[in-house]
């Protein structure tokens, strides 16, 4: 029997726990960091599109309180809806392109054609604003901004009288950037950050019917 035994090869190479830790830490540490930068991303994100919201319903909502009241912008005072004006009279009697020109003419003035108007602009803009009902906000607006794009038809480079359209582009115009940012806010549920959004996904009609949204 040998005196004394060989030690036992070691293969690779080992470390102290101490010289290991510093590693071990600073990749734990990286990843406290990016999820702490995604957070803030997200929480940004959210708050950017928030304001977005909030825009886009002061627009909705300024048109149809100057329809409404004539504030002397877009609409003139005393032509105000209260004082017997029609809020579609004058686009549409106006419209000198496009496919449905002589359909909208008749509609010009209508009943239904301004209420259904006026309603339109209240509806999204209250929708907007209060961050609520947003997929039904974005199909109405986006319903509505397609009939006003028909309506001044920028694919027309001249009108029905000949003169020049002056159209600056034959597709995408600021309708179709009020579409997409409806959209836009209905995907990304833009109601739960600074509006009521939360507390309306949590009632039992709207968790039942999910278009409520």
């Amino acid at each position: 029997m040998a005196l004394h035994q060989r030690p036992r090869r070691r293969t690779g190479i080992r470390f102290p726990a101490s010289r290991r830790a510093p590693a071990q830490g600073a990749a734990a540490g990286g990843t406290v960091a990016r999820l702490d930068e995604a957070a803030a991303s997200t929480v940004a994100l959210a708050r950017t599109t928030a304001v977005l919201r909030i825009l886009t319903a002061f627009t909705f909502l300024w048109a149809f309180f100057d329809k409404t009241f004539g504030l002397s912008y877009a609409t003139g005072h005393g032509k105000g809806w209260l004082d017997g004006g029609s809020p579609t009279m004058g686009f549409l009697s106006g419209v000198s392109a496009g496919p449905m020109e002589g359909t909208f003419h008749a509609w010009a003035g209508d009943a239904w054609a301004d209420w259904a108007f006026m309603l339109g602009l209240l509806g999204v803009g209250v929708a907007l604003a209060s961050g609520v009902a947003l997929r039904l906000a974005a199909l109405a607006g986006t319903a509505m901004m397609a009939l006003m794009w028909v309506a001044e038809w920028p694919p027309a480079q001249h009108l029905s009288d000949g003169s020049p359209s002056m159209s600056t582009n034959p597709l995408v115009d600021y309708h179709v950037l009020y579409a997409a940012v409806l959209i836009l806010l209905a995907v990304a549920h833009a109601g739960r950050t600074w509006g009521l959004g939360g507390a309306w996904a949590r009632l039992p009609l709207v968790r039942r019917h999910r278009w409520l949204l």
